[in-house]
Order: structure tokens, then C-alpha cells, then sequence
């Protein structure tokens, strides 16, 4: 009886003896295949590689399987209650596609949770990946070729970057009108050009943050949809503080133009391709210069383009104006509704499927225009870099939409948030910090300088018109007819009896210390003119524009005032100033374009931050000049020169801002970057425009130093040259 238990207990102890030896073997030769296929796949591939990996896979997974089953049939033979969960290991494995455990999993292929792994281990897995990413894009894109699809893509995003060019010139363009028309007192002058840069300062920041997150194509879409429908709409408004709301938003829609555009275009190019093609993008804000300073010319001036209903409602010619500016943008929408979504933020956010068609897409597209229809596109996997679990902030469930809308709202500020702070972590924070500070000062030079020399020329002629005013003293005029118009003009100690002022306009004229008895005034508008200290004695008003802002200091006896103008007159006619002030600006803005053309040629060839560094110092000399500014055909010659060494510097700042960050951070990068350099536009008109007339010395010099001493960091960034996109 004893010696019977004995050999059972035997029995069952031999074979558990086996079980665990098995076990240990199992284990031992599933660890040794995983090894090796990690050390395959860590190891230098070249694109030829990537294109045989799926049979590579195939048999690596036949191989896994039968061998698994082997395993699990051998391990499971007499196992008992301490072995369990043995035999679970093995028949968790799943069929992967790639060589390596996929996210999530350990060399076994069981689930791990992310807490339970290094979060550094995670990051530098990424960042391998992202780097062999890279690589592979490249091969593909150079597959793909460079022709049709990124020539089509081009003028698209083109005509997105005229809107911008166009919107900057509008602040400036429209300002003097829409303060004229709009009766802005001299207290809330200014705010117009201000409070456009603020909105696009915000926009900047928020759609180039959102296109990390939701797509390139989509953000710039719904940005430019809100330019062009509060650019439309803020034509038509009359109240100064809405005109300000509208332009608002409409310069926080194209503040998202820049941060999206480089980054979107830049992820359709190859690497020998980018530099000098991103330039030649850069000339269509030149074009948008143009275009805004022609159709100024063409139509602000003609008074006559405009109508009105009744004296509430005025639509004047920089109404039309405004019009005619947001058409780029519509087109833009449209044309870019075309267009498909970057093939490189598809594999970023790890649709594989949609990435590969996009790819596809182009190459048959270039294969097509170079008559070669029968080229196979030959990728068939393309590597997808490991994703990083966050905590994701569930919805409680609710029927509320508008709890539902503040929810996602919450959600993207707080995902573009966390993105915007990355930015800020190793390796990416310096280049970070010396960038914003290089978009800061050639910003801040650049738009400093461009309001300082209009209104400095404006400053000169002023002087010129003051020294041509006509001055009249101790005059006496009795039963006569004004019926045309007075400019220019100072009447003083004048006496005016039985007079009448019958349709007539007064453009710059003062009358001191005159007295108007028995007067009848009809019809009569008024552009910069003012009585002062005067005295109206049984005067009749109708029709007229004059009223206490107009009487400074006067007194009014027994007199009448009907069915007076209300709203600001305006008129250009024979206003010649205001065509001389929108050829400067076309003049000047033309200059850049033997700079564009020189750094689209060169941007390849002596490199980004040469380029960078060497056009912010030139423009810093350049300043310099200005001392011998004394004429106005002087400092328009200054402003051409300015201009056309300084685009340069934009356009490799433009290059080197969309090539330094990585894709998941790109559009936030650049999107913050541009908020910079719209702060540094907002604080140079302020600070420039107040020293025009008081002094050169400060500009200048202030000018100098910003631009010198960006230029000199600049040079400090890496050079991208050469370099795939990360």
C-alpha cells in the first residue's frame, strides 16, 4: 500500500519536474527569437528593407506560431494548479505586423500597463521611432518626385499667404479713412492698427497650436473662413466699435495663415527641395503688398465710388476697398477644399491607411505630368512612430450641447496647452527661446521702421503743405457768393456781411477771430477746418457738416442750424497726397523682389542661417543712412533698401522656424514664434510712430541694435540644411 502511494507521488513529481523544465526552455527560446528579430529592427535599414519587411513578418509570425503551440502543448502535460499560468503565456500572443512587441506589451506580448514602464524608456523608443520615420518619409517623398502635386499645392497656399500680406496692408491703408468717416475722436486713433496685430497676435498662437492636434488643412480652412467673413462683414458696419470687433476677429482668423502654411507646405517637399521652394513661397505675401497698395490706389481716392442712404448709412471707397481685399481669401478657401491633409501629421497621429493614399496621390499625380502613368508606387508600409498614453479627461454623459461644446472647447485649449509647454523640454528649449527672441527683434525693426517711414514722409509733406498756406488778414466781403472750394487757407480778423456759402468745401482752412453776420451757409462740408474764436450773428446752417467740434471757442448769436450732415465727410478729390502715400508703399513693397529672388536661389547653397544672420546685420547698417533721410525721394530710397535686404532674413527665418521643430510640435512651435513677432509689431508702431517728428536718434539707434543683435543669435540656431524633417 505504501510502496504503491510512493510510486505515485513519484509519478506526479517527475512529470511536474518536467512541466517546469519545459517551461524554462520555452521561455529561454521565445526570449532569444524576440532579441534578435529588436536587434534586426534597431539596426540600419535602408528603404529597400522597409519595402520586404511584410515577408519578413510573415514568416517571423509563422515561425512564433508554431512554435508557441509546440510550447503550449509540451508545457501543459501533467502541469497542476502552480502551473496555471503557464499556459496562459502562450496562448495571449498576438499576430503583430512588426518585428518589435508593439505599445503596451512586454517581450511575451502581454499587456503592460504604461505605469508600470519607464516613461523614459517610452520617450527614447519614440524618438528612435521618429527619427527612423523621418528617414523613411524621406525615401517616400523622394519617390514620390517633386512636380504637378506640389506645383498645385504652391499657388494654393499661395494665395492664403497674399491674404496675409494683403490683411497687414489693409490696417494701414484703411486706418486714416475709416477714422475720417467714422468721426474717431483723436483719443481712439490708433486702436484700429492695434487691436488687428492683438487679434492676430491670439490667432497665431491657437491655430498653430490646433493644427498639431486636428489637422493642417482643417485649421487653415476654418481660419481663413473667419477672415473672409469678418472682413466682408466689417465693410458694411458704421460704428467705429464694431468696425474694431470686426477687424479684430478678422486679423485672429489670419494670424493662423503663417504658423500653418510653412509647416503644411514644408511636409510636402523633399529635402533638396524645401529651402528654396519655401522661399519662393514667401514671395506672395510681396504679392499681397502689391495687390493691397494697387487697389488703394485704384479705389480709395475716387470719393465717387461709394453711395449712402440718407446720412445714417455711408458706404465710402475704402468700404470698396475692404471688399475687394478679403477676394484672396475666398479663392484661397476654395481652391484649398481640394487639397488633401499632410500625408506626415496622418503618420504622426497614426492613420497609416489615410497617410498612404495622400502619398499615393502624389506620386501618381507627378508620375501623370511626366507622362509616366505606368510608375507603381512601391511602398506598402510605412513606419508609425509609438504613441505616449496621456490622461484624457472623460465627459460625464449629458444632453446639454452647449456643456458638450465648452467641454471639447476645454479639452483642445488644455491639449494645446501641454503641447505649447513641450516646447519647452530638451532638445527643443533653446532653439525655442533663441528663436522667439529673433522673431521678436527683426519684427520689431521691421514693422517699427515700416510705419516710422511713412509717417515721417507724411511728416515732410505736411511741413511742405504748411509752407504753402495762403493767409489772409482784416478781409471784408459783403453780398458775395462762395460756391467753390477754399484750401489751405488762414482767414484772420475777416468780416463777412449778406454772405453766401453755397456748395462749397473747405479743405484745410481756419478762420480767427471773424465775425459772419446776416450769412447763409448751404450745402457746406468741411475736411480738416476749424472756426476759431469767431462770432455768427443771424447766420442760417443747412445741409452742413458744422457744429460745436467745428466752433472752437465761438460764439453763436441768434442763428439757426437744419437738417444738418451727420457722420465725418471725407473726400480725395484732387487729393494727390493720398495716391503719393500708396505708390510709396508699392514702391517700397516691389523692392523686395531681388531679395526673394536672391534667397530662393541661395537659401540651398550658403545655407538658412548665413542667410538669417547676414541680412538682419545689412539691414542693421542700413539704418544708419537714414541720417541723410532729409527728402522724401531720400527716404523712399531708404525704404527700398531696407526692404530688400531685410526679406531675406524673413524668408530663412520662415525655413528655419517650420524645419527646427518636430511634427508633433511644429505648428505650435511656429504658431508661438509668429505671436512673438506680431507683440514686437504692436510695440514698434507704438514706440516709433511717437518719436516721428521729435527725433532720429532714437529709431535709428533702436532700430540698429534689435536687428544686429538678432541677427548675431540667429547664427547660434542649428543648421537645417540638409536635415530631415523630424
Amino acid at each position: 500500500m505504501d510502496e504503491s502511494y510512493n510510486n505515485r507521488m513519484s509519478l506526479v513529481k517527475g512529470a511536474k519536474d518536467i512541466a517546469k523544465e519545459a517551461k524554462r526552455h520555452a521561455a529561454k527560446k521565445v526570449s532569444k527569437i524576440v532579441n534578435r528579430a529588436t536587434e534586426e529592427y534597431s539596426s540600419q535599414r535602408n528603404y529597400s528593407q522597409f519595402q520586404n519587411e511584410d515577408k519578413d513578418n510573415d514568416y517571423t509570425r509563422t515561425a512564433n506560431d508554431e512554435d508557441g503551440e509546440h510550447y503550449a502543448s509540451d508545457a501543459t502535460e501533467g502541469h497542476d494548479d502552480e502551473d496555471e499560468i503557464y499556459e496562459g503565456e502562450y496562448q495571449g500572443v498576438p499576430a503583430y505586423t512588426d518585428r518589435k512587441p508593439r505599445d503596451g506589451q512586454d517581450s511575451l506580448g502581454q499587456p503592460v500597463s504604461d505605469s508600470l514602464r519607464d516613461r523614459k524608456e517610452l520617450e527614447l523608443e519614440r524618438q528612435a521611432d521618429e527619427e527612423e520615420l523621418a528617414q523613411q518619409y524621406e525615401l517616400i517623398m523622394q519617390e514620390c518626385g517633386h512636380g504637378r502635386f506640389q506645383w498645385q499645392l504652391f499657388f494654393v497656399l499661395g494665395m492664403a499667404l497674399m491674404s496675409d500680406g494683403v490683411e497687414v496692408f489693409v490696417v494701414g491703408f484703411v486706418l486714416p479713412s475709416a477714422e475720417t468717416d467714422m468721426c474717431v475722436p483723436n483719443s481712439g486713433a490708433g486702436w484700429l492698427g492695434s487691436i488687428v496685430y492683438l487679434g492676430m497676435m491670439v490667432g497665431a498662437f491657437f491655430w498653430g497650436g490646433l493644427s498639431d492636434k486636428v489637422g493642417r488643412k482643417q485649421c487653415l480652412l476654418i481660419a481663413m473662413s473667419v477672415n473672409g467673413f469678418f472682413s466682408f462683414l466689417s465693410s458694411f458696419v458704421q460704428g467705429y466699435g464694431m468696425f474694431l470687433f470686426c477687424r479684430m476677429f478678422s486679423g485672429f482668423g489670419i494670424g493662423g495663415v503663417v504658423p500653418i502654411v510653412f509647416p503644411y507646405f514644408a511636409e510636402f517637399l523633399a529635402r533638396e527641395k524645401r529651402g528654396e521652394h519655401l522661399s519662393w513661397l514667401c514671395m506672395f505675401w510681396m504679392i499681397g503688398g502689391i495687390y493691397a497698395s494697387a487697389m488703394a490706389w485704384l479705389i480709395i481716392p475716387h470719393y465717387g465710388w461709394s453711395f449712402s442712404m440718407g446720412s445714417a448709412y455711408q458706404f465710402h471707397s475704402w468700404r470698396v476697398f475692404v471688399v475687394v481685399c478679403a477676394l484672396p481669401c475666398v479663392c484661397a478657401v476654395v481652391a484649398l477644399t481640394f487639397m488633401p491633409e499632410s500625408p506626415r501629421f496622418f503618420l504622426e497621429m497614426g492613420k497609416h491607411d489615410e497617410a498612404w493614399m495622400v502619398l499615393k496621390q502624389i506620386h501618381d499625380t507627378n508620375m501623370r505630368a511626366r507622362g509616366e502613368p505606368e510608375k507603381v508606387f512601391t511602398v506598402n508600409r510605412i513606419k508609425l512612430p509609438t504613441h505616449l498614453d496621456e490622461l484624457v479627461e472623460m465627459q460625464s454623459d449629458s444632453s446639454n450641447p452647449v456643456g458638450q461644446v465648452l467641454f471639447m472647447i476645454r479639452t483642445e485649449l488644455r491639449g494645446i496647452w501641454l503641447t505649447f509647454m513641450s516646447c519647452f523640454n530638451y532638445p527643443v528649449k533653446d532653439n525655442t527661446i533663441k528663436l522667439a527672441f529673433v522673431w521678436f527683434t527683426l519684427s520689431f525693426g521691421y514693422y517699427g521702421l515700416s510705419v516710422w517711414f511713412p509717417d515721417v514722409i507724411h511728416h515732410l509733406q505736411s511741413d511742405e503743405y504748411a509752407s504753402r498756406v495762403k493767409t489772409h488778414n482784416n478781409e471784408h466781403t459783403e453780398d458775395f457768393t462762395f460756391n467753390f472750394t477754399l484750401e489751405n487757407q488762414i482767414h484772420t480778423n475777416g468780416v463777412f456781411v449778406n454772405d453766401r456759402f453755397i456748395s462749397m468745401k473747405l479743405k484745410s482752412v481756419t478762420f480767427i477771430d471773424s465775425t459772419f453776420q446776416n450769412c447763409y451757409f448751404d450745402d457746406v462740408s468741411t475736411v480738416g477746418s476749424l472756426f476759431k474764436n469767431c462770432t455768427f450773428v443771424e447766420a442760417f446752417f443747412y445741409n452742413t457738416d458744422i457744429d460745436d467740434s467745428k466752433l472752437v471757442g465761438s460764439r453763436v448769436i441768434n442763428s439757426s442750424f437744419h437738417h444738418n450732415k451727420t457722420g465725418c465727410q471725407m473726400t480725395f478729390d484732387d487729393d494727390y497726397s493720398a495716391y503719393w502715400v500708396y505708390f510709396v508703399n508699392f514702391v517700397g513693397t516691389l523692392a523686395v523682389l531681388p531679395g526673394n529672388i536672391v534667397s530662393a536661389l541661395l537659401m540651398d547653397k550658403i545655407g538658412r542661417l548665413s542667410m538669417l544672420g547676414g541680412s538682419m546685420v545689412l539691414s542693421g547698417i542700413s539704418c544708419f543712412f537714414l541720417w541723410f533721410g532729409t527728402s522724401e525721394s531720400m527716404m523712399i530710397f531708404m525704404l527700398c533698401l531696407y526692404n530688400g535686404l531685410s526679406i531675406s532674413a524673413w524668408n530663412s527665418l520662415d525655413v528655419v522656424t517650420a524645419e527646427l521643430y518636430p511634427t508633433d510640435r511644429r505648428g505650435t512651435g511656429f504658431g508661438f514664434c509668429n505671436a512673438m513677432c506680431k507683440l514686437a509689431a504692436v510695440l514698434g508702431n507704438l514706440i516709433f510712430g511717437s518719436l516721428v517728428g521729435i527725433t532720429k536718434t532714437i529709431p535709428i539707434l533702436l532700430a540698429s541694435a534689435v536687428l544686429v543683435g538678432g541677427g548675431l543669435v540667429g547664427l547660434r540656431l542649428p543648421d537645417t540644411r540638409g536635415h530631415v524633417l523630424m
